[in-house]
């Protein structure tokens, strides 16, 4: 029986009774055994004599009595005085001479230990062993792994309403995902309901989706509503380096499911242990492997396992076994996707319960602004409009702070410290507006969001593009207009300042453009001359280490897709020159605003290339001069715009 069920019968309380118990007998025990060996009252010996002297002592008739021993002689003389010798080996005549000097003698037999006594000495090794066993055992009993050799059992933990109930009330966004677990609920709930039509509880679901959407507080909404007992425990729990263990505990985890069913355990990265098999060294000892091929047959295996419901989450369903994904283990794949914007107001809403709101606060306006934006995203984003309010000692958290905190999240924290000379500061002015031209010009990019020139994060200015509505996938048009105001950039800097000053800001800049040119040539079907093919794929890399490339092509086409790419980047190069040649006046005219406000929205951007001038309280009266400038020092420029980079150590 083991310790989770004690305490139902009244008996767990005499468990530590009994053990303490044993323990203390145990000590006892040893303490009388040392003092029977060692501690046993003698009589004193006496003082040591040769045998000589002993013999003398009786001729001279000083001895008053003897006691003789086979090892040793041991008497009184007659002025009271103890002593002991040793007797000389065939000394026959000894007796003879007590008798003649009137000593009184008597002789003794070896000092013969209790029978008892010698048993307990003997089968005192053996008691030990037996104790350390039977202490060990009590150990590997105790449930949870809590023992110090409790290595083998289930880490899972019950989740308690003391923990903090979450409820689907609390989760926004995802209401597809949602409505398939609440089905779940309903059924643990009232499972009559169900059966009657024939239907079967789900044995899992599985929960897909990207980082920070929102899988594991789906989870405990589940155990929320349910108000059964729900376990959560990580993949990597589960895994340790003795081989074994992992399939222990998934046994023990399932021992403790079916005590408590109808239940549900949640298996948070599942991938940690459920990847696909084959990929370790020595596969017939795989550890991992063992684990997953337990969690198999735990799962659907011979044993039916009536009412637990595993709930597993990851993000990399691309890389757990076929085996695992199959129906009668995990019977449905919830996706947890990305919200759009009406999901993202809902999760504003939601997270925006516990924040004081200035009347001027917008969910909508902030969800229309954020696209792509996961729920954890956006709980950050909230969060960072609080912390800012509170440093400008604010009572409500007001719309500016929503903005500010969006392009901190965006973009990066603003780097206002940093030192930049006029010649840096012009090289990057001119970068940027070289982006922000051609994006204005190319009918297929996104509109401008924000321009600056005031580094952030890694990037020492950037243009930042935002759609206008949720993007669900790409057209040719759209790929061929983000490459060109890739190029912006670069190209400013060229007409500006000449090939030789070309600095190495646009570093990040050409990384994107090359990347989305080989996706549209080898994984999108884009080109021309190679068709509609796929040349490559990613996978995960060799024993699960990260992410690699296989290539589905010749020596001859690998050249030619290399050529395809460099003829897309160029071409992208080639229009955005024409673009800002034509345009040239609009670069001086932007560049040098953004040296005069540093930084520019959208609309400001437009309304200034329409009217020359921005309407701002701050703004100088007429038009900006337009100085083009000539022979500038090589800078340190680095940008990002929609999302690229700055180069490190330029």
């Amino acid at each position: 029986m083991s310790d989770n069920q004690e305490p139902e019968n009244g008996g767990g309380n005499n468990n530590p009774w009994m053990k303490s118990l044993m323990i203390w007998g145990g000590i006892f025990l040893a303490l009388l055994l040392a003092v029977s060996m060692f501690g046993g009252p003698r009589e004193a010996p006496g003082t040591a004599i040769l045998y000589s002297d002993f013999k003398e002592k009786v001729a001279e008739g000083s001895v008053a009595e003897v006691t003789i021993a086979p090892d040793r002689i041991s008497g009184t003389l007659k002025n009271d005085e103890r002593f002991v010798t040793t007797p000389v080996p065939g000394d026959v005549n000894l007796t003879q001479q007590l008798e003649d000097a009137n000593v009184q003698y008597t002789g003794t037999q070896p000092e013969q230990m209790n029978v008892l006594l010698v048993v307990l000495i003997q089968a005192l090794p053996f008691l030990l062993i037996l104790g350390i066993a039977f202490f060990a055992l009590r150990q590997v009993q105790k449930g949870g792994g809590s023992g110090a050799m409790g290595f083998g059992k289930s880490k899972a933990k019950m989740l308690t309403e003391k923990q903090g109930r979450v409820t689907f009330e609390d989760v926004a966004g995802i209401d597809e995902a949602r409505e398939e677990l609440q089905e779940i609920v309903e059924f643990l709930k009232d499972p009559q309901r169900f059966s009657k039509l024939g239907g079967q509880i789900p044995k899992g679901a599985l929960l897909v989706g990207s980082p920070g959407t929102g899988k594991t507080l789906l989870a405990r909404a589940i155990a929320g509503e349910a108000r059964v007992p729900f376990f959560t425990i990580s993949g990597s729990d589960f895994v340790e380096m003795f081989v074994g263990v992992g399939a222990s505990r998934v046994r023990d985890m399932f021992e403790q499911a079916k005590k408590n069913a109808p239940c549900i355990v949640f298996i948070d990265e599942i991938d940690a242990v459920g990847r696909h098999r084959g990929n370790g060294i020595g596969n017939s000892n795989d550890e991992r492997e063992q684990t997953l091929n337990q969690l198999l047959v735990e799962m659907d295996g011979f044993e039916a396992n009536e009412g637990i419901i595993i709930i597993a989450a990851t993000n990399r369903p691309d890389v757990l076994d076929p085996a695992l994904l199959r129906p009668g283990r995990f019977d449905r794949q919830v996706v947890v996707p990305v919200p759009d914007i009406d999901g993202r107001e809902k999760i504003l809403a939601v997270h925006m319960k516990k924040v004081p709101l200035a009347p001027d606060v917008n969910p909508r306006t902030i969800a229309r602004g954020t696209p792509g934006f996961s729920g954890a995203d956006l709980a950050n984003l909230v969060n960072e409009a609080a912390l800012l309010a509170a440093r400008r000692n604010k009572r409500l958290v007001a719309m500016q702070e929503f903005e500010d905190a969006k392009d901190k999240v965006m973009m990066g924290s603003e780097r206002k410290s940093m030192v930049m000379t006029d010649d840096e500061k012009k090289m990057t002015a001119y970068h940027e507006a070289g982006h922000a031209i051609v994006a204005v010009h190319e009918e297929a990019s996104d509109p401008i969001h924000k321009a600056t020139i005031i580094p952030r994060g890694r990037a020492l200015g950037m243009v930042m593009r935002l759609p206008e509505r949720d993007n669900y996938s790409y057209h040719r048009d759209k790929m061929h207009a983000n490459l060109s105001v890739s190029m912006g950039g670069r190209v400013a800097e060229e007409i500006i300042f000449g090939h030789d000053k070309v600095s190495s800001g646009a570093s990040s800049d050409i990384q994107y453009a090359t990347d989305l040119a080989r996706n549209m040539v080898t994984k999108w079907g884009m080109s021309e001359k190679l068709g509609p093919l796929q040349y490559e794929q990613s996978q995960e890399g060799y024993l699960g280490m990260g992410q690699t490339t296989r290539t589905f092509a010749g020596a001859e086409t690998n050249k030619l897709i290399d050529q395809e790419i460099k003829d897309l980047v160029e071409g992208a190069h080639k229009r955005a020159t024409e673009l800002l040649t034509k345009h040239e006046d609009q670069l001086h005219l932007l560049a040098q605003a953004m040296l005069e406000y540093e930084t520019l929205t959208g609309e400001e951007i437009k309304v200034l290339l329409e009217n020359g001038k921005i309407d701002r309280p701050d703004a100088p009266t007429g038009p900006i001069p337009v100085a083009p400038s000539q022979g500038s020092s090589i800078p340190k420029a680095g940008k990002r715009f929609g999302g690229g980079e700055a180069p490190q150590g330029a």
